[in-house]
């Protein structure tokens, strides 16, 4: 057991719903954070009428309490990859005006739900020089969700001119792909960027950001598993952006088990400074469960999703959504995790809960496969294909077998490797 767990605040939710602002009178959650200036700056998705996924701000000095937070959306949909380019209805206008890719207006009145339609979705922000990179879920209504990028100059945001560089996708076509966020200093002159396709963690080195949403996109080149028989078996996803400690890089992550398929718990796992793929250690229970009332009532039960992490003297503070609906904050002493995460390093890689063949780094790298031509049989056509993007795997039972897609259906392939 995890020796202390993350404490709730005893005044949660921070953030919820305001019935008086139509952008956020349905859902405000999945916080992500910035501490800059002994404030905490807080980015939340909001819902409200229009069943369009926003993000508003709001800080606080403690990290606790709130004391400032804006009537307006700080970000909304500008792309059609986002929903079309969001713009403010008329007050007490029921309709939502939209700006179509071709620049035509178009007026649409839709029934209310908690899901939403699309917009902009879980924000994760990261400071680098001076620049603050903001990485989110862009979803348009019907496409695969895909991981955005946007930024602005760290002047800006702290003086609430809300100047965001175009946003572009980073994430490929057709892939659901969330849960992205920046490690906040480059490893050999590259950055870093964490990212989720199910099941697994994605781990990616780019030389720049400057990417052109339609040429180059994440690829995977590392990845970190869910692990057979733990908390974490079935799927795993980055949280909040990595936090530089003298034991490792800390990852505050969510998972989601076999076991208990539909509850989304938060763990943590320490990765190594010069290299954030390897897993140094990683937590055999969780942090923190879905047991309070408002991480269960409301949109989606049993669902505590981090997207921001901040450290305020010497506590750890936890920025997450409850049940799909509200903001909450749970903090413990960083000594205190950080202490038990490296014990877990020192004990044996059974105790860390690694598969055996991963025990060494926790992670499984992707590579280009050498072979020119692979060939696998496809279950869909029920016919032997040419392998598309082949790549080097290790599935679960530790064999190692190449991976890819059928040119013709885009069925995911798989061969064994044999040698």
């Amino acid at each position: 057991m995890v020796p202390t767990r993350l404490q709730r605040f005893q005044r949660n939710p921070i953030l919820e719903p305001d019935p008086k602002h139509w952008w956020e009178s349905k859902a405000t959650f999945n916080p992500g954070v910035l501490y800059e200036g002994g404030k905490v700056h807080i980015l939340y998705r909001a819902i409200g009428d229009s069943d369009v996924s926003v993000l508003g701000y709001a800080s606080s000095v403690d990290g606790f309490n709130i004391e400032e937070r804006l009537d307006k959306p700080v970000y909304v949909p500008r792309e059609s990859f986002e929903g079309a380019g969001f713009q403010y209805p008329p007050v007490m206008h029921p309709e939502i005006t939209y700006l179509l890719a071709d620049g035509e207006v178009e007026e649409v009145s839709y029934v209310s739900g908690g899901g939403g339609w699309g917009g902009c979705e879980d924000p994760r922000l990261t400071r680098i020089d001076d620049k603050v990179f903001m990485t989110y879920v862009a979803f348009d209504g019907y496409s695969p969700p895909r991981v955005a990028l946007t930024s602005i100059d760290i002047d800006d945001f702290l003086a609430k001119r809300w100047q965001w560089e175009r946003p572009v996708l980073i994430s490929p076509p057709g892939v659901v792909d969330k849960n992205a966020c920046i490690l906040p200093e480059k490893i050999n002159s590259k950055y870093v960027i964490f990212h989720r396709i199910f099941p697994s963690i994605l781990i990616d080195f780019v030389d720049d950001l400057d990417f052109d949403g339609k040429t180059r996109f994440l690829k995977g080149q590392f990845r970190i598993r869910p692990r057979p028989s733990y908390w974490d078996s079935r799927k795993v996803g980055a949280g909040a952006p990595p936090i530089k400690t003298e034991d490792g890089w800390l990852l505050v992550y969510h998972a989601v088990g076999e076991r208990e398929p539909g509850r989304y718990k938060i763990g943590a796992m320490l990765l190594d400074l010069k290299d954030p793929t390897r897993v140094l250690a990683r937590c055999k229970e969780p942090i923190l469960e879905p047991e309070a009332w408002y991480e269960n009532e409301g949109w989606k039960s049993g669902v505590i999703y981090p997207c921001g992490a901040a450290v305020i003297g010497s506590r750890l503070l936890v920025y997450y959504g409850g049940a799909d609906k509200v903001g909450c904050v749970a903090s413990m002493e960083l000594d205190k995790l950080l202490d038990y995460l490296v014990g877990a390093r020192e004990a044996a890689p059974s105790a860390v809960g690694l598969l055996p063949a991963e025990a060494a780094v926790g992670v499984s790298p992707v590579a280009a496969a050498t072979l020119e031509q692979i060939t696998a049989y496809c279950l869909r056509c029920r016919a032997k294909r040419k392998m598309k993007d082949p790549t080097f795997v290790t599935l679960k039972s530790g064999r190692r077998a190449i991976q890819g897609t059928c040119p013709t259906c885009g069925t995911k392939m798989f061969r064994i490797v044999k040698a």
